[in-house]
């Protein structure tokens, strides 16, 4: 792997980069969709690849080895081939699991027992037990173990938590060193930088992540309730620790306005699930703002889905058209609205980069978060 910057904007601290990976080039600022089981909801790999032109995927490596298990995964040659992705995929380690799933399991510094969500079995990830794990699905990027802490979270919890988390990464660190690619490419171990919105913690934890020396580095503990001026604040703190010449992944985030604010503070990676949850519940987000598609408003709208007779799908849909599928509980509208949905994603994305390489990326985004933070009622 390796990460070139090629621009960088001169009013802000974002950047223009590409990233190199034995499955393929990723130009940065990217977002990543969510394909949490092995599946980006309501899309197949076909349209990923030829109508939103996604350049890399997430997998989640608590549920991927829950269902469908690290034995058929491996008999398969790994996620990729798996699912029929070519192309750079990521794995989150489980730590966003260990805060969600709280009544579920129990954390020591050893790691966490957990019940599993599907048929109430028993299961222990460790840092060495995860390292293992992503191994065996394969992805180019693999996440180290780490606890997510939520919002609100009182000091010495953060702390704590914090201080866990650089343990266990020291571990996962160490088994990855000891052991090798899997499938005959490159995997590389990314570290996370915890201690939720307190500032000390925060700049402990980049200095910290920043010493590992890693390939890249991520931030996590973000957009988990906190004030978005919190989560920007925290951003641009670590941010201006980390190492410059190495890519920095900004976990779940976020709205196409928190996506614009981020690069202008540095970050060159993205995922979330909102483009696509919300497309399922009848939520677009377009050039000019967000659309509820259940709305009465659109029942008669003949016009593409956005400005420009852009619709972001290979054929034309009208809002009306859409609209009727939501309200019949057609399959297909979920369908077209994710398609809609994840190809904005990466098209924003894509005119970020434009906007960086040509120097105007400040004005750009000062106008389009007004736009896109807009809702079309």
């Amino acid at each position: 792997m390796s990460f070139q910057i090629t621009h960088k904007d001169k009013d802000t601290k974002a950047r223009k980069g590409q990233l190199i990976t034995d499955h393929g080039t990723i130009d940065t600022p990217v977002f990543m969709p969510v394909g949490t089981a092995g599946s980006v909801k309501a899309i197949h790999q076909k349209g990923l690849k030829e109508d939103v032109d996604a350049k890399i995927i997430l997998g989640n490596t608590y549920h991927l080895y829950l269902r469908p298990g690290l034995e058929i995964i491996e008999k398969a040659g790994g996620l990729h081939k798996f699912i029929g992705w070519d192309r750079p995929m990521l794995t989150d380690s489980g730590g966003y699991q260990v805060y969600s799933l709280a009544d579920r399991r129990k954390m020591t510094e050893n790691g966490v027992v957990f019940q599993s969500h599907i048929d109430g079995s028993k299961h222990l990830f460790s840092p060495e037990a995860v390292m293992d794990i992503e191994r065996t699905i394969g992805a180019d990027f693999m996440m180290a173990f780490d606890e997510c802490t939520p919002f609100p979270c009182d000091y010495q919890y953060a702390k704590k938590s914090m201080q866990m988390t650089h343990k266990w990464l020291e571990r996962c660190i160490a088994r990855f060193t000891a052991t090798t690619d899997k499938y005959g490419y490159s995997q590389k171990l990314l570290p996370i930088v915890q201690g939720s919105v307190y500032k000390d913690l925060r700049q402990q934890s980049a200095e910290f992540i920043a010493m590992q020396n890693m390939e890249g580095n991520a931030i996590g503990g973000l957009s988990v309730g906190e004030p978005i001026e919190m989560m920007y604040e925290m951003t641009e703190l670590v941010c201006s620790i980390l190492p410059a010449d190495k890519p920095r992944y900004l976990m779940g985030v976020g709205t196409p306005a928190n996506i614009l604010e981020c690069i202008a503070l540095g970050i060159d990676m993205f995922d979330c699930v909102m483009p696509t949850r919300n497309a399922r519940n009848g939520m677009l987000f377009t050039k000019n703002g967000i659309m509820n598609m259940r709305n009465e408003k659109w029942k008669s709208d003949l016009s593409p889905l956005d400005e420009d007779g852009c619709s972001f799908v290979d054929n034309y849909y009208s809002k009306a058209y859409v609209r009727h599928l939501f309200i019949s509980k057609e399959i297909l509208g979920p369908m077209i609205a994710t398609h809609h949905n994840l190809a904005f994603y990466v098209w924003l994305v894509g005119e970020a980069r434009k906007k960086i390489a040509e120097g105007t990326f400040h004005d750009w985004k000062i106008e389009m978060v007004k736009k896109v933070s807009a809702r079309v009622e």
